[in-house]
């Protein structure tokens, strides 16, 4: 499909001009709007919007004069009239969909612009992925911005990916329609250190007048801190305390504050705004990674920003967080993010600012969606064959290649610790019994790591503690941020050969295996990361493979975010590559056994 950019502010600028001063009819026109003014943080009873090709042309109290032949009036009946919501970092593969299902998504939820980072992809086909994204993204009835992603691998050194990505290939893509900054920054060490291929990569977005997305996953707020926010990025997400937020606001960073399927991290930072009284425009809620299985039952951003209202945040705070601070942050407060002339006509309709119904949502002028359903089409890029043929593992595995053999009687185990709801995890040691020459994890379980780009055959075995799993079970994921080769954690090694073999079958995904019958599957065929099924499809398989681990013994809240984040080498303190066992605190492999 050809994508048709959408038309500038100059190219429109007549047509507002003269439908503002009443020469020219509006194509749309609101009227008996309670409108909030995020720009003012303000709540203008009874004014009235006129819409003309897609922007707002006249916001006030009064749009009589924009009425004629032809005009839609909208009376809103005293209700809300909101801009549409932003999330100001996420990753469109964390919700298993494509970008045009994504959208469809999240949509009806009232959001309408988002900042993503497909750096999920680009560790499986590199610049080409990160293209396939952009160019389906663009397509979309709403905003879909593009981060160029920047760490592919995350730590050089420390995992080998499908693709690498290079200050060459940030140069070409910062030419891109959509591109609107890079990704976040997640090789910290790398830019504390002066990798020249890092600050290479920072120079470049910066010469294209970009946003450097930041990623600072470290509890150490000394030089270490000071000499990444001199790198250049602009914002971080990694924050979890209120004293990580204000530490990066004083640095002139935006605290990007998440609330995702597995983060719960705004409870715990918005408190800087609403105890301390810091500026709030320098704080941007973000979801970061969301499951199609919460976006079709619990929300997107209109889930973050009731969240932040039930933590004491005061509504119109928390809509500025989720609207006008994004689009600043991004350079494009002249575009999105506020209801006033020239910005795209975005906007929300609501009965209650705190209980955010999403009653009905329009983009760029159209309604999009109403009372939770889309009214407009979603469209889909035509995937190359090869996109849906990325799992090659080389032979078909079997359990004794899921063995940790030891000449000794008992051993002592680095083992990775799993935390609920949390991205770190612990370096937790553990003595462990050995039988028949193997090590056998009583009460744990184990992890593997199998090659799946280049078909080596290659397994990485470890352990990990934490999902409560009981025996003769075993689940596969082919998302294994950032890596995305596969993750397997079990405790039958059968079932962890035939959960592996399973996903190099079916073209990659998520599988759950328990006494040798399989009792989940989630086929995702795109890269092994994405489908391109309807959301409500592929929540309702996730579902079953939520039940599935609970009935293996699992009771941690989205054990399955942890589960694919166990090979994230970027983020401390213990993670698994196909390289080896990595310690994050120190960014060296280190042994299984001690």
């Amino acid at each position: 499909m050809e994508i048709t950019p959408f038309p500038t502010w100059p190219d429109v600028a007549s047509g507002l001009v003269a439908t503002a001063a009443g020469r020219a009819p509006a194509d749309l026109v609101v009227i008996n709007a309670r409108v909030v003014l995020v720009q003012t943080r303000e709540v203008m009873d009874g004014w009235q919007v006129a819409i003309k090709q897609g922007r707002f042309a006249y916001v006030g109290p009064d749009a009589a004069h924009c009425i004629g032949d032809g005009t839609q009036v909208q009376d809103l009946d005293g209700k809300y009239l909101l801009p549409g919501l932003c999330d100001g970092h996420m990753h469109i593969e964390s919700g298993m969909l494509t970008p045009a299902e994504f959208a469809r998504a999240v949509i009806p939820h009232g959001t309408t612009s988002m900042f993503t980072d497909p750096h999920e992809i680009a560790n499986v086909f590199g610049l080409r992925g990160v293209r396939l994204m952009h160019d389906e993204a663009l397509m979309q009835p709403v905003n879909i911005w593009t981060q160029m992603p920047s760490c592919a691998p995350s730590a050089p050194g420390l995992e080998t990916t499908g693709y690498e990505i290079g200050p060459e290939d940030v140069a070409e893509a910062m030419a891109w329609p959509g591109i609107i900054g890079l990704g976040e920054m997640m090789n910290f060490p790398g830019v504390v250190n002066g990798s020249q291929q890092m600050l290479a990569e920072i120079a470049e977005t910066q010469k294209a007048g970009k946003t450097v997305g930041g990623h600072y996953a470290s509890p150490d707020l000394g030089p270490a801190f000071h000499a990444y926010a001199a790198g250049g990025p602009a914002d971080d997400h990694e924050g979890t305390s209120e004293t990580d937020a204000i530490a990066r606001m004083r640095q002139g960073m935006r605290s990007m504050i998440r609330l995702g399927s597995a983060w719960y991290d705004i409870e715990s930072q918005i408190t800087a705004i609403t105890e301390r009284g810091l500026d709030p425009r320098n704080m941007i809620i973000c979801t970061d990674d969301c499951f199609a299985k919460t976006l079709v039952e619990e929300g997107h951003m209109n889930r973050a920003v009731r969240h932040a209202i039930e933590c004491g945040c005061d509504p119109l705070i928390a809509l500025q967080m989720a609207t006008i601070n994004a689009a600043t942050h991004f350079g494009l407060e002249r575009e999105i993010g506020q209801i006033a002339p020239g910005r795209r006509a975005d906007m929300i309709v609501t009965s209650d600012l705190e209980a955010l119904p999403i009653e009905a949502v329009y983009g760029r002028g159209v309604m999009v969606a109403e009372a939770g359903q889309v009214l407009v089409d979603c469209p889909h890029l035509k995937w190359p064959d090869d996109t849906r043929a990325s799992v090659h593992l080389g032979r078909a595995l079997k359990a004794a290649d899921f063995e940790i053999r030891s000449d000794a009687e008992r051993v002592t185990a680095n083992v990775i610790g799993v935390v609920e709801n949390q991205a770190p995890t612990k370096a937790l040691i553990k003595d462990l019994p050995v039988r028949d020459g193997i090590v056998e994890p009583d009460g744990i379980a184990q992890i593997a790591l199998v090659e799946r780009h280049r078909g080596t055959g290659g397994v990485v075995n470890g352990f990990v503690s934490g999902f409560g799993y009981g025996p003769g079970m075993a689940m596969a994921s082919t998302v294994a941020h950032d890596s995305h080769h596969m993750i397997v954690v079990g405790t039958d090694r059968a079932m962890m050969a035939q959960a592996a073999n399973r996903l190099a079958e079916v073209g990659g995904g998520v599988t759950l295996w328990r006494d040798g019958v399989e009792q989940a599957l989630v086929e995702l065929p795109i890269a092994g990361l994405m489908s391109d099924a309807p959301a409500a499809e592929v929540a309702a398989k996730v579902t079953r493979l939520v039940e599935a681990m609970g009935d293996a013994g699992c009771t941690l809240n989205n054990a399955y975010m942890q589960h694919s984040l166990l090979a994230l080498v970027v983020i401390p303190e213990l993670r698994i590559s196909d390289l080896g066992l990595v310690d994050v605190r120190t960014f060296e492999l280190t042994e299984v056994l001690q």
